[in-house]
């Protein structure tokens, strides 16, 4: 009879580890989801309503043209062209998207991040540097480490989920890269534009002492044109 009792007890303890194990939440693909007391308010899943399913056809699972360059005549030189839940509708729920990135000489794809995706960049064309930055250790002391690589066609390199990363392209040609990313909506936080190019703007008060750096920097650096290149 004990025997038989602890054998319940021990699924029991089982049922509620596994039934833990899953009770969470899934990673959002949306910045926010504010929630809504009115019944009839249009309900959104992962960013999207989903489609009748009668009503899908195969051009939901299609997209073309990224044989195309973009156009990089910008102040980083860069252009990014998406290929995700935005452009192909039947992405939604797949959790996968990818992107062509152009470079021109010298052009960068500024410090960014993705908030909800780990990046795969290959390398077509051209030569590229390339890197990451780890997120704030626990030690104080110790700082954030930079991973950085130089990248030729064939080449692959991953940036990891959350982390800030970029690609610089040091050759003296044009580069051309592709990555897949492991979201449908990877969201795209650039550095510079969210701290400095926010509206309304970040407080200068704030901006000073988190950078260490006089009012008149901040100044300079809010009144820039902050380049959106996807």
């Amino acid at each position: 009879m004990k025997m038989g009792l602890v054998s319940l007890t021990t699924l029991f303890v089982i049922a509620c580890l596994a039934s833990f194990a899953y009770a969470s939440d899934p990673s959002p693909l949306q910045d926010f989801c504010v929630a809504v007391k009115d019944a009839d308010a249009a309900v959104f899943v992962n960013g999207k309503i989903c489609k009748d399913p009668n009503m899908v056809v195969a051009e939901d699972f299609f997209l073309s043209g990224l044989n195309k360059p973009g156009n990089t005549s910008n102040p980083v030189g860069s252009r990014v062209t998406p290929a995700n839940v935005n452009q192909i509708a039947g992405l939604n729920t797949l959790g996968i998207s990818a992107v062509r990135i152009d470079y021109a000489p010298n052009g960068l794809n500024p410090p960014h991040t993705h908030p909800r995706a780990t990046e795969i960049l290959v390398v077509l064309e051209g030569t590229l540097y390339v890197g990451f930055v780890t997120s704030n250790p626990a030690n104080p002391a110790i700082k954030n480490k930079l991973f950085t690589k130089y990248l030729y066609p064939g080449d692959v390199f991953v940036f990891p989920e959350g982390l800030i990363h970029f690609q610089f392209n040091v050759g003296k040609t044009k580069a051309v890269a592709f990555a897949a990313l492991s979201s449908q909506n990877p969201g795209v936080i650039t550095v510079a534009n969210a701290v400095f190019g926010s509206d309304p703007p970040i407080n200068r008060a704030v901006l000073t002492k988190a950078f260490q750096v006089e009012k008149n920097v901040i100044d300079y650096l809010q009144a820039q044109f902050w380049w959106n290149i996807d």
